[in-house]
């Protein structure tokens, strides 16, 4: 019993069991369900959602909201192409991505300072730079697919980690572009939990008020916040890019519902404050398995964003009721040890 309260006590451990839960009910549906083959094809499947989750968790973190990181990732993504085949010259496939790092960084720079710098609403600015960017994107550059890429970009594509056959004899594979999933865990990883950065991100989330009473420069730091975000995005579509081998210009806006749903059932709060990466990976793993397995199951997307928008509201009231349920425990204790 201790050990399963614990395991309810955090955000992580209901993801974990939620996920558990489904996947125990799928295989009892599917036994094919459990097999390497499936966890290979989640892992592909949630890949360019889980690399956005990441930079949305550390936004929720210090208490904003972004919901204009896939038109980020968009304009990134087909910006780096143009800019690619407009120069013409052959450059290494990690360029690709340094460049789209940097244009998403420039991207979350306006944002940074809009909100960072001015003050002003998260969700309001970024429902605006949703919107801005999406529209300088099709505007400016063009809203033609490009179909063909470069070279660098077919032969990562085709590069693969794990293939393997699955119960129906299709072969399954995992991507090199999952690598750019690890190194971006990793990374904000380390700077989440392991400096002073960090800190200062949960402190934001936590009370501004009080970080700025112990000298925390809010400002500097919510600008940085939107920049790291905005790089992550721009690496989350040149991913989408080598999966995909096109740069569509339509792409990737609509994904915000599932990436934000993943990362408030990974544990992190719209209050600020909370948030991990390995919930956030979590949280992205069970929206990719729920509609992964939807879509095969041949439902109607509807239900799929009914499901989803229910996930979120849990993902947001759960942890809300748990903490005040822990409250009123201790509330009750204190009078018994008293007494």
């Amino acid at each position: 019993m201790n050990a399963l309260a614990r395991i309810f006590a955090s955000p992580q451990g209901i993801v974990f069991f939620v996920a558990v839960l489904f996947a125990l009910v799928l295989g009892l549906i599917n036994p094919a369900f459990f097999t390497p083959a499936t966890l290979i094809d989640l892992a592909r499947n949630g890949l360019v959602t889980g690399i956005f989750a990441l930079g949305v968790m550390m936004v929720l973190a210090s208490g904003g909201i972004d919901v204009s990181h896939t038109a980020i990732g968009a304009f990134a993504m087909y910006a780096t192409m143009k800019i690619v085949l407009g120069i013409d010259l052959d450059l290494p496939i990690i360029a690709y991505f340094v460049i789209a790092a940097v244009i998403g960084a420039g991207l979350g720079l306006i944002n940074g300072v809009l909100i960072g710098g001015l003050g002003l609403n998260t969700l309001i600015v970024t429902l605006g730079t949703l919107s801005f960017f999406r529209g300088a994107l099709l505007t400016f550059l063009g809203t033609t697919y490009i179909t063909s890429v470069p070279r660098e970009v077919i032969n990562f594509s085709r590069t693969i980690l794990i293939r393997i056959e699955n119960a129906v004899g299709q072969m399954v594979s995992l991507p090199a572009s999952f690598l750019v999933l690890v190194a971006v865990t990793i990374v904000l990883a380390i700077i989440m939990n392991f400096t002073v950065f960090g800190r200062k991100v949960y402190a934001i989330g936590g009370s501004e008020e009080a970080a700025q009473r112990i000298g925390i420069r809010i400002k500097r730091v919510k600008v940085m916040i939107y920049v790291i975000a905005g790089a992550i995005a721009g690496l989350a579509g040149m991913t989408h890019v080598t999966l995909s081998r096109m740069a569509n210009p339509f792409d990737l806006v609509g994904m915000e519902l599932n990436v934000i749903a993943a990362v408030v059932l990974g544990g992190a709060r719209i209050t600020g404050g909370h948030g991990t990466v390995l919930g956030t990976l979590l949280g992205v793993f069970v929206i990719t398995m729920i509609n992964t397995t939807l879509l095969m199951a041949g439902v109607p997307s509807y239900w799929q964003k009914f499901v989803i928008g229910c996930l979120i509201i849990v993902g947001t009231g759960l942890p809300i009721v748990i903490d005040r349920l822990a409250r009123h425990r201790q509330r009750m204790k204190r009078p018994l040890e008293a007494g």
